[in-house]
């Protein structure tokens, strides 16, 4: 087990249901839905007692009485390389597995399950011990692109959360239909630095769809100073970005006063996509970029600082770009 702080930690949630991760499967949920593994949120302690007994939250298979183990199958929200799962037990004392193995699998369109049941698992992380009520986090050494993922535990038991962090590699073909978002985590685009993150994870304002209050973007706690906060992203690959969408919604008296967007070139070059501009609280504003270079990663700077429900960049790859993503995918 590694500590639940290491950096791969850090890196999106590529089950998250706010990502469009879903349990598509398992093979008892007696006790507690298979759908809880995936939620955004942390787990939180219940002390209720239904009609089959205490209620958790999170997902719980009844006592084996027969040789074997139970399992719950995971479509990712975003196909990625896995770095590492989570299996947090929280709250799950007396009841939790002992061990638990992961599972991969690359599968191509929208299988059904009995597709799923019959395709070609791989190990991604072998049999490994657990703790009860404790985030049990390791690390996962693969180099496989993947679809969904498969969580066994041995025997029986609960598990109130599995995260599955590791990085986006998004199938090119999509990215050819039109012009794309080329920050969406979905499409491969990630957070790699941030000034502050007090309030939340950054990679928030990469996700799907718009956020639907003030707590699904990325804040930063209140400056003191005469310095400014910024995001940085890895775009999903070398492109040129024709559109820019910074949405302040749902941020009120904590929206940015100013932002600006700044490119950085292959060979490291600043350029500048959009020059320092005021924003208005709670509104999704919109801003067409003109005659910017193919660029690799943008920075956000805000002006002191404040809150962004999204950053959309929205463009195309470059011949290049395009070239790195089939190689990536391919590799996978």
């Amino acid at each position: 087990m590694t500590d639940v702080r290491a950096p791969w930690t850090q890196l999106p949630d590529l089950a998250s249901r706010t990502l469009g991760g879903a349990v598509v499967a398992a093979n008892d949920e007696f006790f507690a839905a298979r759908e809880n593994l995936v939620l955004p949120w942390p787990a939180v302690r219940r002390d209720d007692f239904g009609h089959k007994g205490k209620e958790y939250d999170g997902w719980e298979t009844r006592r084996r009485r027969t040789p074997g183990e139970d399992w719950a199958v995971v479509r990712l929200g975003a196909p990625g390389v896995v770095s590492g799962v989570v299996v947090d037990t929280a709250f799950f004392t007396g009841n939790y597995p002992p061990q638990a193995s992961v599972d991969g699998v690359a599968v191509e369109g929208h299988p059904s399950v009995d597709e799923l049941a019959g395709a070609d698992w791989q190990p991604l992380l072998g049999r490994v011990d657990l703790a009860g009520d404790t985030a049990n986090a390791f690390a996962v050494v693969s180099d496989r692109r993947v679809t969904h993922v498969r969580l066994t535990i041995h025997p029986d038991g609960g598990v109130a959360r599995f995260r599955v962090h590791g990085t986006v590699v998004p199938d090119p073909r999509f990215l050819d239909a039109g012009p794309c978002d080329l920050a969406a985590l979905e499409n491969g685009g990630r957070v790699t630095a941030v000034s502050n993150d007090f309030y939340g994870s950054p990679h928030q304002v990469l996700g799907r769809g718009d956020a639907r209050s003030m707590g699904e973007g990325w804040e930063n706690a209140r400056r003191r100073d005469d310095g400014n906060d910024w995001l940085a992203v890895r775009l999903a690959c070398e492109g040129t970005v024709t559109l820019a969408e910074l949405d302040t919604s749902y941020f009120l008296g904590n929206a940015p006063g100013a932002a600006s967007l700044t490119g950085i070139t292959a060979d490291g070059t600043e350029v500048e996509l959009l020059a320092r501009t005021p924003l208005q609280p709670d509104t999704r504003h919109r801003f067409l970029l003109t005659d910017a270079p193919g660029v690799t990663d943008v920075r956000l700077d805000v002006f002191p600082d404040g809150g962004m429900a999204r950053l959309r960049l929205w463009g195309r790859p470059t011949a290049g770009g395009r070239a790195e993503l089939d190689r990536r995918f391919g590799a996978g």
